[in-house]
């Protein structure tokens, strides 16, 4: 195994286990991307929640820095931050609100759930990990059990033009997760996201600021405002600092999987805050998904 192969994966069982417990918590907390962008989209615009969210984060990643006493990236490293953000800061967070103004959260779960095998193909581009077939195949497996249960738990008949901005969104997110993952091999993390936060306001403020508007921001209910800071804080900042940790920890083809559980995570919290249906279905599937995780982790 060349040295670029054994760098993608753990070296030992405590490492092993601390990728793939954050990386779990950072599932649950991309899980509610849906429902809040759900909650935004009669108030603001797909634009406006993206641009919104991340200019908040960016905002909020600055004291990190500050008191963490990071030191500057490297050119090359902004370089490729920048590519991150194209994915993370800007793509999945408008594209997401956009598809919530066009389909329900279950049925964008249908979509979210190619978002595993997308950071998986990214990652092996980016990197230039090669992954065993065993995996692969689990991990396609795994793709089209998430898909059909979600696709049967949605009754979804009709294709929405919502599913174009999804299908988007997960090519963005896949791409910005493994570049993400990758520069969490140089940098902390935390750093990694903080970073391409900020470096990302000479563009994101001058958005926010045109796109601000008073009378909207005034007629916001308190759900929107908290469903905003929901995303801004916690999708757009702190979760990616466990997320990022966890791929740099446990390969970013392997801990991807975890995704995998994220359509249940956000069907848990469409029951609980959007009234939506629960099934019989749900928990054996989700059985099913877990088995095939630790599948791909053996693989």
């Amino acid at each position: 195994m060349t040295q670029a192969n054994t760098a993608s994966f753990p070296e030992t069982k405590s490492q092993d286990l601390q990728a793939y417990f954050l990386g779990l918590i950072s599932v649950a907390a991309f899980a509610m991307t849906l429902p809040a962008a759900k909650m935004l989209a009669g108030d603001l615009s797909a634009v406006q929640v993206g641009i919104f969210r991340s200019v908040t984060a960016a905002f909020a990643a600055i004291p990190f820095l500050l008191i963490g006493r990071a030191k500057l990236p490297s050119r090359s490293q902004i370089k490729r931050m920048l590519l991150t953000s194209t994915g993370i800061v800007y793509g999945f967070p408008i594209l997401t609100a956009l598809g919530m103004q066009y389909v329900p959260v279950s049925h964008g779960g249908v979509v979210l759930a190619a978002l595993p095998l997308s950071t998986a193909i990214f990652g092996t581009l980016i990197t230039g990990t090669r992954p065993s077939k065993a995996f692969w195949a689990i991990s396609c497996l795994g793709f089209l059990v998430v898909m059909s249960y979600t696709v049967f738990k949605s009754n979804v008949s009709d294709i929405y033009l919502g599913d174009l901005a999804l299908l988007g969104a997960v090519a963005l997110a896949g791409f910005g997760y493994a570049q993400g993952g990758a520069l969490s091999k140089e940098l902390p993390g935390w750093q990694v996201m903080c970073w391409t936060l900020v470096i990302s306001l000479p563009v994101l403020l001058p958005a926010s600021l045109w796109l601000y508007d008073s009378h909207t921001i005034a007629q916001l209910p308190g759900t929107g405002v908290a469903a905003l800071l929901f995303l801004a804080l916690i999708n757009s900042l702190l979760g990616f600092f466990s997320w990022n940790r966890a791929l740099a920890l446990g390969g970013i083809q392997r801990i991807s999987q975890l995704q995998l559980l994220q359509p249940f995570f956000t069907f848990g919290f469409s029951i609980g805050l959007m009234g939506e249906s629960w099934n019989w279905l749900t928990p054996l599937v989700c059985a099913i998904v877990i088995v095939l995780v630790w599948l791909s982790k053996r693989t």
